[in-house]
C-alpha cells in the first residue's frame, strides 16, 4: 500500500489536485472563483451560437467536473482532458468564432502538432503536472494552437480536399502519438507512478490506456468535423449555377 501522504505529494502544486480518492471522486468538482470567472466571460463572448455554448459546456467538464480531478491521478483520465480541448472545444470555438478568410491550414498544423507532442515529451509532461504556473502554459498552447488550426480548417472557402487532408493529418499524428505510447516498455511518467494504483491500474497500464484513447477513440470527433467539411463542400457544389 502506498502511503497517501506520498502520493498527494507528488501532486502538491498539480491544479486539480491532489489525486483523488476513488471512493470520493464524484465529489471533486472545481469551483476555482478564477476559473468559474474566466468560463462565465467566455460565455458572453460565445453564446451567441449554439457551437458556442457547446464549447463552454466542455470546459466546463474539461476543468470544472471530476474529470478534472481524475486526471491529477490517471494519464489516461489527462489523454481525455486533452481530447477534449483540442478536438471538441476547439472545433466548437473555431466554429462560433470563425475565420473572415480562409488561409493555408498548414502553418496552424505544424503549431498545433508540435505543442501535443512537446507537451508529452516525459520531461514537459511532468513539469507541468507538478507546476501549476507551467500546468496553465500547457493548457493555453495546446487550446490557443488548436483553435488556431481549427479556425484555418473550418474556415469559410477553405477547399475541402484541403480541409479534410488536414484533419486527417492531425488525427494521423495524434494516433501516432498514441501508438508509441501503448507500446512503449515502461511508464514515462513520474508523475502517475503512485496514484493508478489506487485505481487499479499499473501505471504502464494507466499508460496505454491513454495511448489506446488518443490512437482510436480520438477518431470520432476528427470524423465528425470532416463529416462538416464534407458536407459544407456538397452544399457549395450544389449552389453552383448549372
Amino acid at each position: 500500500m502506498i502511503p497517501n501522504a506520498l502520493i498527494a505529494g507528488s501532486f502538491a502544486g498539480l491544479y486539480c489536485g491532489p489525486a483523488p480518492d476513488p471512493g470520493e471522486i464524484w465529489g471533486d468538482w472545481n469551483l476555482d472563483p478564477l476559473l468559474l470567472a474566466a468560463l462565465a466571460a467566455s460565455t458572453l463572448v460565445l453564446a451567441r451560437s449554439r457551437a458556442g455554448v457547446a464549447a463552454v459546456a466542455v470546459l466546463v467538464v474539461a476543468f470544472v467536473s471530476p474529470l478534472c480531478a481524475l486526471s491529477a491521478a490517471l494519464f489516461s483520465a489527462r489523454v481525455v482532458h486533452h481530447l477534449l480541448l483540442v478536438a471538441v472545444a476547439a472545433p466548437l470555438i473555431a466554429l462560433a468564432w470563425p475565420a473572415r478568410v480562409a488561409r493555408p491550414a498548414t502553418p496552424a498544423f505544424l503549431i498545433a502538432t508540435a505543442a501535443l507532442w512537446g507537451w508529452h515529451l516525459p520531461q514537459a509532461y511532468d513539469a507541468a503536472m507538478a507546476n501549476m504556473g507551467i500546468y496553465w502554459v500547457m493548457q493555453a498552447t495546446l487550446l490557443g494552437s488548436a483553435i488556431a488550426f481549427w479556425r484555418a480548417v473550418l474556415a469559410p472557402g477553405q477547399p475541402t480536399g484541403q480541409a479534410g487532408l488536414a484533419i486527417l493529418g492531425a488525427y494521423m499524428q495524434m494516433g501516432l502519438l498514441g501508438a508509441l505510447l501503448t507500446f512503449a516498455p515502461e511508464p514515462l511518467y513520474a508523475i502517475h507512478q503512485w496514484a493508478p494504483l489506487a485505481w487499479g491500474f499499473t501505471p504502464l497500464a494507466d499508460q496505454q490506456l491513454g495511448g489506446i484513447i488518443m490512437w482510436v477513440p480520438a477518431g470520432i470527433p476528427y470524423a465528425a468535423f470532416g463529416a462538416l467539411v464534407a458536407l459544407r463542400g456538397w452544399r457549395r457544389l450544389q449552389a453552383r449555377p448549372t
